[in-house]
């Protein structure tokens, strides 16, 4: 982790795709530093964040939504808000389990 906190952002912004994957889970103990390299890139998070609600992945979408989502700005929250509300509406049957309606209704709360 060292020795990613001395990349520059154009270093680190070829690798944001990887970097998210070190938030499937976020009891691993790199995962908060890498939150906190990724809040470098504001704005330029949102697609990627939109790729991980592509895969579907609850437990990674969990995780995201309780780490790197729930600490970005309201205004890049509105960005994801589309995301946020297909969740809530038509929740996957894992999203259900997941409990992910009980994280995502304070996120849209803060953006309202």
């Amino acid at each position: 982790m060292r020795k990613l906190s001395e990349f520059g952002n154009e270093e680190l912004r070829d690798i944001i795709p990887e970097l998210t994957e070190w938030l499937q889970d976020r009891n691993w103990p790199i995962a908060r530093s890498v939150e906190d390299l990724l809040l470098r890139f504001g704005e330029e998070l949102i697609p990627y964040i939109q790729n991980v609600f592509k895969t579907r992945d609850s437990t990674w979408e969990y995780f995201m939504l309780t780490g790197l989502i729930s600490r970005l700005p309201s205004e890049y929250l509105i960005m994801l808000k589309g995301d946020l509300e297909r969740i809530l509406e038509n929740p996957t049957e894992d999203e259900l389990l997941e409990k992910l309606d009980e994280v995502i209704i304070p996120l849209l709360n803060k953006i309202q």
